[in-house]
C-alpha cells in the first residue's frame, strides 16, 4: 500500500497514513486518462459559432450582368463565397461536441490519476485546513509551506465557503469538492492537496 506523509498548515509531518491499493497504487492506465481529458475538454465547448451561408446573407437577388457577351465569368449572385459580403462556404454552424465515456473507464482514470500523482510525490494530505476569515494571505502560507508549486488544486470533503473564496484570487490554484472531482483538474495541477477528511471520502467513493 502506498504511504503518504500527513502535514499541518505550517508544513510539519504529523503522521504516515496508507492509502488504500485499488485507488492510489494502480498502474496508471493512459488511454483512459486520455479519454476523459478529451471528453471533458470537448464538453467544455458551447458549439454555439454559426456563420451565414450564401442564402442567409442579405442581398443579391440581382443577377450582376447577362449570362453571355461580357467577356467576364458567369455570375449568378453577388453574395456567393468568392463576392466580398459574400456568404462562407463550409463555415462553423452550431452543434454539439458532448462526448460521452463508459462508467468504467471514467472510474479507471480518476484511480490512474491519483496514482499517477501518488507515483510522481504530488499528492500531499493536509490534516486540516481552517481559516477565521477570508484571507487570500492565508492559503498562499500553506501553499509555500508545503512547497506545492503554482499551480494547486485543494481537494474539500465538503463546501467551504471560507476557503473558496480565499483562494479564487490566487493564480493557478483552484479548489473542488470530492464529488466533483475530474481527471482533468487532477492532472492539469503541479500539486494535488488533499485533506485528510477527504482520503476517505475518495476512498469510499472509488471503493
Amino acid at each position: 500500500m502506498p504511504n503518504v506523509s500527513v502535514f499541518d498548515m505550517t508544513g510539519k509531518e504529523l503522521e504516515k497514513i496508507e492509502l488504500a491499493e485499488s485507488i492510489f497504487g494502480i498502474e496508471p492506465s493512459i488511454s483512459a486518462m486520455h479519454l476523459c481529458v478529451v471528453s471533458y475538454l470537448a464538453n467544455q465547448r458551447q458549439g454555439t459559432q454559426s456563420t451565414l451561408t450564401r442564402s442567409e446573407v442579405s442581398g443579391g437577388g440581382k443577377k450582376p450582368w447577362r449570362q453571355k457577351g461580357t467577356g467576364r465569368a458567369r455570375q449568378g449572385s453577388t453574395r456567393a463565397p468568392q463576392w466580398y459580403h459574400g456568404g462562407i462556404a463550409h463555415g462553423p454552424k452550431p452543434r454539439d461536441y458532448q462526448k460521452s465515456i463508459n462508467k468504467k473507464v471514467r472510474r479507471l482514470a480518476m484511480k490512474s490519476a491519483f496514482s499517477a500523482k501518488v507515483a510522481d510525490n504530488e499528492l500531499i494530505v493536509l490534516d486540516s485546513l481552517k481559516l477565521d476569515a477570508i484571507k487570500t494571505k492565508e492559503i498562499v502560507k500553506v501553499i509555500g509551506a508545503l512547497n506545492a508549486g503554482k499551480k494547486v488544486l485543494f481537494v474539500l470533503p465538503e463546501k467551504n465557503d471560507v476557503i473558496y473564496r480565499s483562494a479564487r484570487n490566487i493564480a493557478g490554484v483552484k479548489t473542488t469538492l470530492v464529488q466533483t472531482l475530474n481527471v482533468y483538474d487532477i492532472l492539469n495541477c503541479d500539486t494535488v492537496v488533499v485533506l485528510k477528511d477527504a482520503i476517505s471520502k475518495i476512498e469510499e467513493v472509488y471503493a
